[in-house]
């Protein structure tokens, strides 16, 4: 975590742990000396019931420690799970902005200029080609593909070839059970492959919630694809966060 006299950024877990954190990193910066490390004790002493001790460490923030942590922000970066949504219409956009707030890389992919760029999430990355299934083909492993494109013989297309990595995170379309039912009867026609309809979710987003706004369907589709892509990186053991250097608990006043 890192803090300076008037902003953090990160977070060693909230609480009054934390606030505690940073009372003493912004003495020691207003002190101009060195913070000394905590040791406290989660309990009704700070009016926290997780029970233990956590120790904290200060350090200040000098060109070599900065360089570190952005080395490993860089690393941590490049390392998280790509989630490809396609189609760029009310739903898609509201979706690439809702997955955008978690860290995760999202790319939205249209075949359509104008639907790119009339976009309302112009800090999202975006791909614009006339062959979306060459972008599932050659996405890194781990990766989720959402289809939700204007045209449903395009959805088919690109969730065919998504359905056929066995090293997808998540596989989704949005439709109705019609919808459903037709792709099925189309991938039995056209790739023979029974099992692999197993793997797609659809509709996405549950059907708990019959609210069809675009809004409300990209953040109960987001909670699901979210929790796909990092149980995926997880599950195989890769970084899906980044500590802090020194500790995995460690706040760092901010020089001025």
């Amino acid at each position: 975590m890192l803090v300076s006299e008037r902003a953090i950024f990160a977070t060693i877990g909230g609480g009054q742990l934390e606030h505690m954190a940073i009372d003493q990193a912004r003495r020691a910066l207003r002190l101009g000396a060195p913070a000394e490390a905590m040791n406290v004790p989660l309990g009704p002493e700070i009016g926290q019931c997780c029970g233990g001790r956590v120790t904290l460490a200060f350090t200040a923030l000098d060109p070599d420690v900065a360089r570190e942590l952005i080395q490993r922000s860089d690393r941590e970066m490049a390392a998280r799970p790509h989630v490809y949504v396609f189609g760029a219409g009310h739903v898609g956009d509201a979706l690439a902005l809702a997955l955008s707030l978690a860290p995760l890389r999202v790319v939205l992919v249209d075949t359509r200029e104008d639907e790119l760029g009339a976009s309302t999430a112009p800090h999202i990355e975006t791909c614009l080609t006339a062959m979306p299934e060459a972008v599932v083909r050659d996405a890194p492993a781990g990766s989720s593909f959402v289809i939700l494109t204007h045209d449903h013989a395009l959805d088919f297309l690109i969730v065919a070839e998504a359905l056929r990595r066995p090293d997808a995170a998540y596989v989704g379309m949005i439709g109705s059970r019609t919808k459903k039912a037709t792709f099925r009867n189309w991938l039995l026609r056209e790739v023979g492959d029974p099992e692999l309809f197993a793997n797609l979710v659809c509709p996405i987003g549950g059907t708990a919630v019959r609210d069809k706004r675009p809004a409300v369907i990209a953040t109960l589709a987001a909670a699901e694809i979210i929790t796909a892509a990092l149980t995926w990186t997880s599950g195989r053991n890769q970084p899906s966060t980044v500590s802090p250097a020194g500790s995995s608990s460690s706040s760092f006043p901010i020089n001025r």
